[in-house]
Formats: structure tokens, C-alpha cells, sequence
């Protein structure tokens, strides 16, 4: 099943500047990434960068580097515009493989792909983790997803959800997580779909959660979700995190 991999690396970001050239085990992360999205068995691996210095590194280790705009506001859209370049079929699917997550397993990039090419009926796929602790629940910076019965997302959100209302009473918070699921930042795309969402303005509840994904779902484009087979390695966000994952991949 034919799919293609674009991997989205903006150089300015808030906490780590310029991290998709930070040096891990003697590489610049965007090559780490690269090298696990290629191999999941995509049929092309993509690199879309608004920067020169991230365009240069990835031509020297081989990669298929794309300059996009600087104003865009999410990788979506940078993956959008290069979709409409290249003139990818509507029916193309296009992963959207995040630049800081040097640990991704590949099995996963290429799960999310073959979950959308199995529903014809949704137009984005993703994956999702049980929660496993109270505090992964209540942190607002995870994620989680309700799931239909279908395997349809419902809804995603930063808050507790789904409520265990008879494990809280009075308004306090949860004591259960069970049933909870955790959303992993990995989509997979039709290519109409993608370039109808990149057309649309933010929705109301995406600005309340700044959550995109729920433009999606505000607009009727259906995301299909799956249980990820294995849970994903660390991403890098922090200084912390750049060297946690370092001591991972200087041991491999």
C-alpha cells in the first residue's frame, strides 16, 4: 500500500530553538526521524522546512528537502502547500510524521497509513494509548480522545475525559482513568481532506482547546482512530528531553 511520509521541521520553536538540527549520537535529529519514517515502508519521505539551515541538512544526509512558507501556522499547512505542489491525487495518503520524535517506532507511521486506507469513510486517521496513571489523565499537556463504537473520534480534548462521574463527587477530581485514551500527535491524510482542512478557518472549539484536529471534526471530516500497537518513544521538547533521548539512541 503506497503512502507517502511528510515530516514538517520549522526552525524557531519556544523551548528548544533551532532543535531539528540539535545534535543526537553525532546526528541532527531531523535525520533521526527521517530514518524512522523511512523505514515504515513509505514510497517517499518528505522533509517541509521554512528555514535554509534545516533545507541544507537534510539535502546532505540525502533526504528530499522542500522549502515552504514561513507563515504558516501549523506543519498541516506546510504539508498542504507541498501537497499542492508536487500535485499529489486527492486520494493520496500523506502521514504526518511530527520533527521531534527521534524514537518513533516505524511500525506505527505505517499503521496509521493502512488504518485510513482501510476506511474509505474518514478522511484523517490517528492513533491513540490507554492512559496510565491519574496524573497522565488530569495533565492538561496529554491529550485524550472519546471513541465511537466505530472507532470514530468523538471528541479530543485537554480536559479528564471521559468523566468517571460516580468516582467524583461534589465536583472533585476523578480517582479512575479506566477507559481513558491518550491521543498520539501522528495523523495520516487524504489528500483532499488535507488541503479542505488547510482551507478552513480555525473553529471555535479548536481556539478554545487549541486542539486543531477539532476543525476536523467541527466540519464534518471524520478521523478514524485505532489502539497504536506499541506506545511511541519520548519526543523532544525540553533540553531535559534532547538528553534523555541522546543516552536512549548513543546505547542502540
Amino acid at each position: 500500500m503506497p503512502f507517502i511520509v511528510v515530516i514538517p521541521a520549522r526552525y524557531a520553536s519556544t523551548r528548544l530553538p533551532g532543535k531539528a538540527l540539535r545534535e543526537i549520537a553525532g546526528k541532527p535529529m531531523v535525520q533521526w526521524v527521517h530514518e524512522r519514517a523511512a523505514a515504515s515502508g513509505a514510497s517517499a519521505v518528505w522533509i517541509a522546512t521554512d528555514d535554509a539551515r534545516i533545507e541544507e541538512a537534510c539535502r546532505k544526509f540525502g533526504a528530499h528537502a522542500a522549502r515552504t512558507s514561513p507563515d504558516h501556522p501549523s506543519g498541516t499547512d506546510r504539508i498542504a502547500e507541498l501537497a499542492r505542489r508536487e500535485r499529489w491525487p486527492a486520494d493520496t495518503i500523506v502521514v504526518n510524521v511530527q520533527g521531534d520524535e527521534p524514537l518513533l517506532p516505524p511500525e506505527l507511521v505505517r499503521q496509521v497509513a493502512e488504518l485510513l486506507a482501510r476506511d474509505a469513510g474518514a478522511g484523517v486517521a490517528t492513533l491513540a494509548t490507554p492512559i496510565a496513571s491519574l496524573d497522565e489523565l488530569l495533565d492538561p499537556n496529554v491529550v485524550k480522545v472519546v471513541v465511537s463504537a466505530a472507532g470514530r473520534a468523538l471528541y479530543f480534548s485537554r480536559a479528564s475525559i471521559p468523566w468517571h462521574r460516580d468516582a467524583a463527587s461534589s465536583g472533585a477530581q476523578p480517582t479512575q482513568f479506566t477507559g481513558a485514551l491518550r491521543h498520539l500527535g501522528l495523523y495520516a491524510y487524504r489528500v483532499g481532506a488535507l488541503e479542505r482542512l488547510a482551507s478552513l478557518a480555525p473553529s471555535p472549539l479548536e481556539t478554545i482547546e487549541k486542539l486543531e484536529q477539532l476543525r476536523a471534526l467541527e466540519n464534518g471530516i471524520e478521523i478514524a482512530v485505532a489502539i497504536a500497537g506499541q506506545r511511541p518513544g519520548t519526543g523532544v521538547d525540553t533540553e531535559a528531553d534532547l538528553a534523555a533521548v541522546a543516552r536512549i539512541l548513543e546505547k542502540r
